[in-house]
């Protein structure tokens, strides 16, 4: 069946769109998944734009805050994956928006927030990832009849920061052992399985007992990855007794809990301190992932198994750690040594057959 003209649909539910007897495009949800009745709706539409009748006034949005966004918003996004990512985002940007009302959102006010991150030290990557939200809560906004589309637009016209992609931050050996002598005793282990495994730091807060460790086999597998692919990752000496050392709780399934049982949502503030205590500057939690990764490439792990053990999806990701085997190459042309031996002067003697 082929769609009429004036008819389009936002996620699940049809709109309709028409000129009134001004010639100005009004646009309506129909509050339906039903093709058939944003149909009869427009017809009436048109129908008294036709006898000169002032179409029955669009449904008036209310003059919603972002606050009043954030709230549905969040119950939304707990069934997505990066639920207590994006939870964060939006705390944060509820701090600094909250009683902004939704329509007097400008292309300005996000660049001044974006050059307000930039200024207090924020990377650009960071940045880019509150503006994503905002953008995809706005987007949800208008399916929610929240805010006109307008709004939106002006949103979207912002553009995403260039990102350096290429910083590649690790510890060496002693840094490393450093750090996890500074840890308070909960966050030990779990740094301790971000050196030995270069899991992220959710999915290292999300382990389960049953679920993802097996200390019989020696391993931890990961389900559900950030590149939808099942991961198996081994447990080595070091980690093994990290894990054997935590108190295992029957109230909780989580690897990783406080006192109460409750799983660690976050680590910052005492991974923060950690650091501080031995002097470790411009580090994050997840340049551990690179600490592990680099260290195996100087120990002359293949690159393919580091991008197996990473769970990264095309071999380009993990290329970045490979200049940090400056011997690599010096090591592959020196197994040829002994293929074809060169005589020794002493040896090269005339032959007799061969003359001129």
């Amino acid at each position: 069946m082929a769609k009429a003209k004036g008819l389009y649909k936002r996620g699940n539910t049809w709109w309709i769109s028409y000129a009134d007897p001004d010639g100005k495009i009004r646009r309506e949800s129909s509050h339906s998944k039903q093709y058939k009745e944003a149909q009869a709706l427009l017809i009436v539409r048109k129908k008294d734009v036709q006898e000169g009748k002032e179409p029955i006034p669009i449904k008036r949005m209310g003059n919603h805050s972002f606050r009043e966004l954030a709230e549905p918003y969040l119950v939304w996004a707990e069934r997505q994956k990066s639920f207590e990512s994006k939870k964060y985002l939006v705390q944060k940007l509820v701090k600094e928006f909250g009683n902004c009302p939704l329509r007097r959102f400008t292309t300005r006010l996000i660049e001044e927030f974006q050059t307000s991150l930039l200024s207090k030290g924020r990377k650009p990557a960071t940045a880019n990832r509150y503006l994503a939200t905002i953008k995809h809560m706005f987007t949800k906004a208008v399916e929610w009849d929240m805010v006109e589309e307008e709004a939106a637009k002006r949103v979207n016209r912002v553009k995403h920061l260039p990102e350096n992609n290429r910083r590649l931050r690790y510890l060496s050996h002693e840094e490393a052992e450093a750090l996890v002598n500074a840890c308070l005793p909960h966050l030990r282990p779990i740094v301790i399985t971000a050196l030995n495994t270069g899991m992220r730091k959710g999915e290292i807060l999300s382990l389960e007992w049953e679920k993802h460790v097996d200390l019989r086999h020696g391993f931890i597998t990961l389900d559900i990855t950030k590149n939808g692919e099942r991961r198996e990752i081994p447990i080595n000496q070091t980690l093994r007794q990290a894990l054997q050392g935590i108190v295992r709780r029957l109230d909780s399934p989580y690897v990783f809990v406080d006192g109460e049982g409750q799983r660690y949502l976050d680590i910052k503030r005492s991974f923060h301190s950690a650091l501080k205590k031995v002097g470790i500057k411009d580090f994050t939690f997840h340049d551990l992932r690179h600490t592990f990764a680099s260290q195996l490439v100087m120990k002359g792990v293949d690159i393919t198994t580091i991008k197996e053990l990473l769970g990264h999806k095309t071999l380009t990701m993990t290329l970045r750690y490979a200049h940090l085997a400056p011997g690599h190459k010096v090591n592959a042309v020196e197994l040829l040594d002994g293929n074809v031996q060169m005589k020794s002067s002493a040896q090269l003697v005339h032959n007799p057959a061969i003359s001129s």
